[in-house]
């Protein structure tokens, strides 16, 4: 046998047909994955205008509360829990978008091929979301920071308590949101679908939870707008625990676990 065909056969004394483990080690990391993911976020122009509108509507939330909230009303809590309601609505269409223009844009064979394993490509999603959550709670205390300095300097109350847990709730109600956009993202695998079904699909479950009266306990259980709710105060009880884990379950986890599944054995084309 020829030296060349023993080259051919081994590579750095790996046979042939095995899988090199030094390949396997320089794999991209998990949070290099992330960081890959975040910018994405940016990379798209909807992405980029969407981050826009979402701060604009948070800051919006706060100017119109100093002119039309009495003084007293003008806390730091005030200015911070009403932002947290226009971000919560808009971040899961950022989410959405993270997982479906990869699809629209057929830019999903790439990703796969550079990462082949699926899980790790979705885990990395996962994680950018979380941290686009956790960034957005930031953006509401600054924009509520800057609220009550403002309420200060015109009369309002100015007041700066907040309960601490208050936050940790916020940062898990906006990442359920989250988590709840990509679920649809990945499930659905089409931004307007996923876009429309996002936002109707909950909706009409809210308006027939409350028209049927066979419904309203079955609603309480699984409507994520009436559970979700009581994230934004800073007292919850263990029943309300109860119901936010069911109507996630129902609508961020199953979605999740299906989503992942689909794309996994999704064939890219």
């Amino acid at each position: 046998m020829s030296a060349g065909t023993t080259t051919s056969r081994t590579t750095a004394g790996v046979p042939a047909g095995r899988p090199d483990p030094a390949a396997a080690s320089v794999r991209p990391s998990l949070a290099r994955l992330t960081a890959v993911e975040l910018r994405k976020l940016t990379d798209t122009r909807s992405g980029y205008w969407l981050l826009i509108v979402i701060a604009l509507a948070a800051a919006a939330i706060v100017a119109v509360q100093l002119f039309v909230t009495e003084d007293a009303e003008q806390t730091f809590v005030n200015f911070f829990v009403p932002s947290l309601l226009p971000v919560g609505v808009l971040l899961p269409v950022l989410g959405i978008l993270l997982v479906t223009s990869e699809w629209s844009q057929r830019t999903a064979l790439t990703t796969f091929v550079l990462v082949p394993v699926r899980h790790r490509v979705v885990v990395a999603k996962l994680a950018a979301g979380v941290v686009a959550s956790l960034v957005s709670v930031l953006a509401s205390l600054a924009v509520a920071t800057i609220g009550t300095l403002l309420a200060r300097a015109t009369g309002g109350s100015g007041d700066w308590s907040l309960e601490a847990r208050l936050v940790g709730y916020a940062a898990l109600f906006q990442v359920i949101n989250v988590l709840m956009g990509i679920g649809f993202g990945m499930l659905l695998l089409n931004t307007p679908l996923a876009i429309v079904v996002y936002l109707v699909l909950p909706t009409v479950w809210s308006i027939l939870g409350e028209m049927i009266r066979s419904l309203h306990d079955v609603a309480a259980w699984l409507d994520l707008s009436v559970t979700m709710g009581q994230l934004t105060t800073p007292d919850v009880t263990a029943g309300q625990w109860a119901r936010i884990a069911v109507s996630a379950a129902v609508w961020v986890l199953a979605p999740l676990v299906a989503g992942t599944v689909r794309i996994v054995r999704q064939e890219v084309s």
